[in-house]
């Protein structure tokens, strides 16, 4: 991924246009794993599924809960990112 949609993910309202349909449905289903996955609505899931097969979004859901794991963990660890890192502290 390139550092420009890297950048974008953080102003996505205003760089959609960088994002393909499928990238953004993803993104959405992170944002929503995240936040509350109960929420995942029968509309998100139809689009998910327009875009995806059964096998990728078991991955897709692996990824984002295994980085949410490993943010919560580090979170409640207090463990710092790496220096250099200038993304990690855009969240």
């Amino acid at each position: 991924m390139s550092e420009e949609l890297l950048d974008a993910l953080y102003h996505i309202d205003t760089h959609r246009h960088l994002f393909t349909n499928r990238q953004l449905a993803a993104l959405r289903y992170a944002e929503i794993v995240t936040t509350s996955a109960r929420d995942v609505d029968e509309e998100l899931w139809f689009e998910l599924q327009s875009h995806f097969d059964d096998a990728q979004l078991v991955e897709i859901t692996s990824v984002i809960a295994l980085f949410n794991f490993f943010n919560r963990f580090a979170d409640a660890l207090q463990i710092m990112p790496p220096e250099g890192d200038h993304h990690a502290n855009k969240r």
